[in-house]
């Protein structure tokens, strides 16, 4: 082998070698992440306007999710959401109570809200818009979220990690909640903190 041919061939091995970093490292970043509600580090909270005076806040105790981020190709971010109804929590227990009758939630008829994500779109500095369909009381229409990406990386536990923050706003009569409250009232925000542990899919 001449010394020109072994240059030559060095240089290939080498090339090859780097794309094989590159393209491994993309495959790393492309993670499923499990939302962590077991350690609590996870929230899905709502406020609404009480006659237009101050705002009423709330929470959903429980619920469940997942969801995809590759941050060589963010459009690609998915997302699945399921919310028990019943653990609304506002603090007031006959609130509460109201709060699960027919009057707004009916969690006897619809124990189970879902957010389905279908597009992610990236914006700059880790925002975006990140669109869906939510189902609340058996109904489903279009939501969309706005997203910024809070941080990730390694936890202390061995374990990898990554958080978004949202909001969102919906009306509550196009869920066929139709109680009055004042017309400051007819919007409901949500407030999404979710923080994900990376699946191991070795």
């Amino acid at each position: 082998m001449t010394l020109k041919t072994h240059l030559a061939t060095n240089l290939v091995t080498k090339f090859l070698l780097i794309l094989t970093v590159f393209f491994s490292s993309l495959t790393v970043q492309a993670a499923d992440y499990k939302i962590d509600t077991k350690g609590m580090h996870a929230f899905i909270q709502f406020r609404v306007q009480h006659l237009g005076y101050s705002w009423l806040y709330g929470r959903f105790n429980r619920f469940s999710g997942h969801f995809s981020y590759d941050e060589a190709a963010p459009e690609k971010a998915r997302i699945q959401l399921r919310i028990d109804t019943r653990s609304v929590d506002t603090n007031h227990a006959e609130r509460d109570k109201h709060l699960r009758s027919d009057d707004f939630l009916s969690v006897e008829k619809f124990p189970e809200a879902t957010f389905v994500s279908t597009r992610y779109i990236p914006g700059k500095d880790g925002k975006g818009v990140l669109k869906g369909d939510f189902t609340l009381r058996g109904i489903t229409h279009p939501l969309e979220i706005a997203v910024e990406s809070i941080g990730a990386g390694d936890d202390p536990w061995g374990g990898y990690r990554r958080g978004f923050q949202g909001s969102a706003r919906f009306t509550m009569a196009d869920y066929g909640i139709l109680k009055d409250l004042g017309p400051a009232s007819r919007e409901v925000e949500l407030i999404l903190s979710i923080e994900g542990l990376r699946v191991d899919t070795k």
